[in-house]
């Protein structure tokens, strides 16, 4: 069976070559990029949602290769631009590093966030941008165990602010959980890709197009793993 680490590094080596011939380029070097070389945007939704998985499987197994990058290079390659593969709507919790849990680094992943990581027109209008304008080819709703907004939303408590406006945007998964907190984290997961997928005519037309793959998961706290959902 193939080392999927091995073609990780493949991945992420042509990548930042891909960022020094860009550099080559700009200082007015005469470099011949290899035929191999591609942007990242080149993927197709299932490598894309393979990459992600892959890398989290390095962080899960405390095997990062991110940090084998030249940030100086890759910080000059993405001033002008960026090409991420992949999107990611999480949940504002700080135990969520989104680059860390799938070993992305600077210009790789665009990510939205918001307590629950529930959809908001807000939330909808940036994923359709990393959608129409920087061509993301996979985009993942990623909840997590232990969430304190579905928790909060389960005890529905009064609150101070604003808090409560989550409320109605997990309300039906936790009508869908049975009063169990892992099951409502799982369903909301998987109603708000639900709802990408038909409440946005940017994200349909991708999906019926082939250029977007829409998926939910759930992050284990614990192990650091990422499941589909």
């Amino acid at each position: 069976m193939p080392d999927s680490n091995v073609g990780r590094r493949l991945f992420l080596q042509q990548v930042l070559s891909g960022a020094v011939v860009g550099a080559a380029v700009h200082a007015g070097i005469d470099f011949v990029s290899p035929p191999q070389l591609q942007a990242q945007t080149n993927l197709s939704p299932d490598a894309a949602l393979h990459e992600l998985l892959a890398g989290n499987r390095c962080f899960a197994a405390n095997q990062l290769t991110s940090f084998e990058h030249d940030l100086i290079i890759l910080k000059e390659h993405t001033v002008e631009k960026q090409e991420p593969f992949a999107a990611v709507l999480a949940c504002a919790d700080s135990r969520v590093p989104v680059e860390l849990v799938f070993d992305q680094t600077i210009g790789h992943v665009f990510v939205t966030r918001v307590a629950g990581n529930v959809l908001t027109p807000e939330i909808i209008a940036s994923l359709e941008y990393g959608i129409v304008v920087l061509g993301i080819k996979v985009l993942l709703v990623l909840g997590h165990r232990n969430c304190g907004a579905v928790k909060a939303a389960m005890k529905a408590d009064p609150v101070p602010g604003q808090i409560s406006v989550l409320y109605q945007h997990l309300q039906p998964a936790i009508e869908q959980s049975g009063g169990h907190v892992d099951k409502a984290i799982e369903h909301n997961a998987r109603l708000q890709a639900a709802l990408l997928r038909t409440s946005s005519t940017v994200v349909r037309d991708a999906i019926k197009a082939g250029q977007l793959k829409v998926e939910a998961g759930v992050y284990d706290l614990a192990t650091g793993k990422v499941s589909l959902s």
